[in-house]
């Protein structure tokens, strides 16, 4: 992108709330400098996860009382509309399907997936299913039993995507639009013990990037749908760490570029943040660096619109670093202080107008 078209955004940054009720912090960008200025925050307890809406005219957050929804008014600040019970264990990842008719939330410590209809105000409605993931993975740590992580539609609106961590695989459901039910329709099954945590999909629909926390590698899949089922054939796995593997690190943010063109992961333990090249033809990686992010558990990170600038929220260390890139030769500067935010979680950018 060139300098100076990227529009105004806001960026919205979720965070747990210990000793402040406000999870959800507020930003004005700005795409020059490759700085956040707070404008302002909102009260809302231990926002794991956010969402902005497909047709962003919304914005959805877990909260610890089930999930809540917001206008996005005309400046970027957020507007409450409701907030509705998901009758489960509070969440850890929310997102909609691509008609804005449904919301999906993950449920780490329940092991359970929730559908509630969206209305047309973009208030949050009814409970439409219920999914409770069942099984015994492998007896070690805290991978023994379901724990989903991520909840994820295929681009043609087809089939839900949902990351179970503690079974170590992806179980893929078809979506009844009608009626907000789930049906199986498939699995696919990662390496023992990975702990597939995050799914991101490429532009055009057909690949789907599988981010393992514990083992520090994306799968890389294609996707079509043959004779009305889903078919996924693994084209490419590749490691979130530029050394050899170590035992005390864990991948955590998968994030695409505005265009595209570049997918970028985290690394906790090592502390860093990998970028990769994304060949548009074929799907596959090809790193493009791996630096340090100069903070404590990267538990996301994101691009500035016009590939310029990035930021890392660091979760441990309270704190989001700002940094410049040479896409070109593969470095990062640092760009200006830390900015201090309690238990950073998430981030999404949102362009007014």
């Amino acid at each position: 992108m060139e300098k100076g078209t990227t529009g105004k955004y806001v960026a919205y940054v979720s965070t747990y709330t210990m000793g402040d009720n406000h999870g959800i912090r507020v930003y004005d960008v700005d795409t020059e400098k490759g700085r956040f200025i707070e404008k302002d925050k909102v009260e809302i307890t231990n926002s794991s996860y956010i969402a902005v809406s497909h047709n962003r005219k919304y914005l959805y957050s877990i909260t610890d009382f089930g999930v809540e929804a917001y206008s996005i008014k005309e400046d970027g600040s957020l507007g409450l509309i409701n907030i509705a019970p998901i009758n489960g264990m509070r969440g850890c990842y929310i997102s909609t399907d691509y008609t804005d008719r449904y919301l999906f939330v993950a449920g780490y410590h329940d092991g359970k997936l929730t559908v509630l209809r969206l209305k047309e105000n973009g208030a949050i409605g009814e409970i439409t299913d219920e999914i409770y993931h069942k099984g015994l993975g492998s007896v070690a740590d805290r991978n023994f039993r379901p724990h989903i992580n991520c909840a994820r539609m295929t681009h043609d609106n087809k089939y839900l995507l949902v990351a179970d961590q503690g079974m170590d695989h992806v179980n893929v459901y078809s979506l009844d639009l009608r009626r907000g039910k789930m049906k199986l329709a498939d699995v696919i099954r990662s390496e023992l013990e990975s702990a597939p945590r995050h799914i991101k999909i490429s532009k055009d629909g057909r690949f789907i990037y599988i981010l393992h926390e514990w083992k520090c590698f994306i799968d890389v899949y294609s996707y079509e749908e043959q004779n009305g089922d889903p078919y996924f054939e693994k084209i490419q796995t590749i490691s979130t760490l530029d050394k050899e593997q170590s035992k005390n690190c864990a991948a955590s943010a998968l994030s695409f570029s505005e265009d595209y063109n570049y997918l970028l992961s985290s690394n906790a333990g090592d502390e860093s943040v990998i970028v990769y090249n994304v060949n548009q033809e074929d799907g596959t990686l090809t790193m493009n660096f791996c630096l340090p992010i100069s903070g404590t558990y990267p538990k996301d990170a994101e691009f500035f619109p016009d590939n310029r600038f990035l930021v890392s929220l660091n979760h441990e260390s309270n704190s989001m670093t700002f940094f410049k890139m040479d896409l070109e030769n593969g470095t990062i500067m640092m760009n200006g202080p830390e900015l201090k935010v309690n238990a950073p979680n998430c981030i999404v950018f949102h362009r007014l107008g």
